[in-house]
């Protein structure tokens, strides 16, 4: 069964895919985190795109296969001008989390960075015409209050910790990674629609590769002029950033996938999951402590994540 029919046979099937995806970008996020002392902001940045490469081609030429696809029709100028779009905004989104994370920590990081339910909703709305049903809208609320209400600053309470978990330069800083994140989801799941002729799996597995080798390129480009030690340095640090390479890889193999079955409100809202996996990451390596604000965003979470998978 081709991976197109197994689509239309399970419509569900983004679901897992969305699960896993999540599972293996916090993962991809750990290993980056502990290469920023070395590496810098960007450095660390860079690994995710040059060393998950490799593992991308051969995703892409294994559905390439196991579907039997040709060479996609569509407008290619659309698909470059989207491909593009997201490539420069997950760069930056990248950077902006990592740098989060070595300013506050890694859960507060995920968290901040995971308010890109409510921008991604409306980007996909007014650039894509992705639909908000009320089961839609309902699962994004509850997860955007569950993001709010974990990302609270416990010394203050009530809404002076509210306001003082978005107040500082971190917070702004996440909201900016959201905002950048939102928008490459978008971009991805425009150039992956862009594509004819082609299942939606072979669109999206072809998009990754031109956005990850964009990516490298651009990046790639800019460290090697300015600071090529940094370059030097994920080559020395090459067993982290091969981690770190195909934990993003196979992340963003499950992302792109899924944003091409189903509307990016949904995928990402699902994708809240990731906060989950954090916090229990952050817990055990990071001895963080769970607060009554904190369990209380984690069920509104799982509300959202229950709805938008079950609509």
């Amino acid at each position: 069964m081709s991976i197109a029919a197994a689509t239309q046979v399970a419509p569900w099937i983004w679901v897992p895919i969305t699960i896993g995806a999540a599972f293996a970008q916090t993962l991809r996020n750990a290993a980056q985190r502990s290469l920023i002392q070395s590496l810098g902001t960007l450095g660390a940045t860079l690994v995710r795109f040059l060393y998950g490469l490799p593992f991308t081609c051969a995703w892409a030429a294994v559905v390439l296969v196991w579907t039997g696809s040709g060479w996609p029709g569509g407008n290619l100028l659309a698909f470059a001008a989207w491909l593009t779009l997201g490539s420069i905004t997950q760069i930056a989104g990248t950077a902006l989390l990592l740098k989060v994370m070595a300013q506050r920590s890694f859960a507060v990081g995920i968290v901040y960075s995971n308010t890109e339910l409510v921008q991604v909703a409306v980007f996909g709305l007014l650039f894509l015409g992705d639909p908000l049903t009320l089961v839609t809208v309902g699962a994004i609320l509850c997860a955007t209050v569950g993001v709010v209400l974990v990302s609270m600053r416990a010394e203050a309470g009530g809404l002076r910790g509210i306001a003082a978990g978005f107040g500082d330069g971190a917070a702004l800083l996440g909201l900016a990674s959201g905002c950048a994140y939102g928008l490459a989801a978008v971009g991805f799941r425009g150039a992956a629609l862009s594509l004819d002729g082609v299942p939606l799996p072979v669109a999206a597995a072809l998009a990754l590769v031109g956005a990850q080798a964009l990516q490298t390129v651009v990046l790639g480009s800019w460290l090697l002029a300015r600071n090529p030690q940094v370059v030097a340095g994920s080559f020395a640090a090459w067993r982290v950033s091969l981690t770190a390479g195909l934990m993003g890889a196979t992340a963003s193999a499950g992302w792109f996938t899924a944003m091409a079955m189903e509307p990016v409100a949904r995928v990402r809202t699902l994708g809240a999951i990731e906060i989950l996996f954090a916090l229990a990451l952050s817990r055990r390596l990071f001895k963080e402590r769970l607060t009554p604000p904190i369990l209380a965003g984690i069920v509104l979470i799982g509300v959202g994540v229950v709805l938008i998978s079950t609509r």
